[in-house]
């Protein structure tokens, strides 16, 4: 949608000179988010509908350009909703699930991946409850899947990034369920920082870890986590909240926007193709073949 808004705000008066506007657009959008593959993914879709010589006006690219990005929203919306259906065998008729970070609709174009399951369940006669990471230091968790978990009547409770294993250990979770940014052929995910955290408590405490995510995000080129480029965001995100400082003056900082959960951690990965478990390298694999 970034690209087909570049497409119809650009004053080129010719094809050739919009066809290069839109490159540079991509580079921009690409540089946008490292991590995240399935935005390369998407931008390649877009590209391959551009393809063809015979969009040589303006108009004509603008209206493909715009017909793309509708067809990857509508593929999107399903997608998601078989995630949501296929990991229904993993859900007990009465969960407490741990979410971290943002995956429903805000985040995605209508359902969700990760909130998506929590919110099929949900409509499928499901009794669940969901413990929300907070998901410093954006509060993604707290402000948007709160709003979202709200929004659809979903009984929810928000808690800090670093009271999950409290609660694994005190008051019982059946499972953890969080979105992805990008696979590793290996299984190696990356996600929102602080999912790697969840991971090795839920692992302590015998609590399934599962990733949602479309194939769109599993990156076959990649062969394991260390290789994924992590971005790293602004330092006043942790400094400040709300434009007012909550750290010495000065002090260094690291804000890595997401952290890599290797393997081993994860249960499985749910896909709209449908679960997938390890080992991963050979079972990732089959869903492309």
């Amino acid at each position: 949608m970034a690209w087909a808004l570049a497409a119809f705000h650009s004053r080129a008066t010719d094809a050739a000179t919009l066809r290069a506007e839109l490159q540079a657009a991509d580079g921009v959008l690409r540089a946008s988010r490292p991590t995240a593959v399935n935005l390369f993914w998407a931008l390649d879709r877009v590209q391959q509908a551009l393809a063809d010589p015979a969009l040589n006006s303006v108009s004509a690219l603008q209206k493909a350009t715009l017909a793309a990005a509708h067809r990857l929203a509508e593929e999107d919306i399903a997608t998601n909703k078989s995630i949501g259906l296929n990991a229904l065998e993993l859900i007990p008729q009465q969960a407490t699930i741990i979410h971290h970070c943002n995956t429903g609709s805000l985040a995605t174009v209508d359902y969700g991946t990760a909130l998506g399951i929590i919110r099929t369940a949900h409509e499928q006669g499901r009794t669940v409850k969901v413990l929300v990471d907070e998901t410093r230091p954006r509060l993604q968790g707290a402000k948007l899947t709160a709003w979202e978990l709200q929004q659809q009547g979903i009984p929810h409770r928000v808690i800090a990034d670093g009271a999950s294993g409290h609660y694994m250990r005190r008051e019982g979770v059946d499972l953890c369920v969080v979105g992805a940014d990008r696979i590793a052929a290996n299984g190696d995910t990356a996600n929102k920082i602080g999912t790697y955290n969840l991971a090795v408590v839920a692992r302590e405490n015998s609590v399934p870890f599962y990733v949602a995510a479309p194939l769109s995000t599993i990156d076959l080129n990649t062969p394991h986590g260390d290789v994924i480029e992590i971005e790293e965001r602004p330092a006043d995100e942790v400094t400040h909240i709300r434009g007012v400082a909550i750290t010495p003056q000065g002090v260094e900082v690291g804000n890595p926007a997401f952290d890599v959960t290797p393997a081993r951690y994860i249960t499985a990965i749910i896909t709209e193709k449908g679960v997938v478990y390890p080992p991963y390298e050979q079972n990732l694999r089959r869903l492309f073949e």
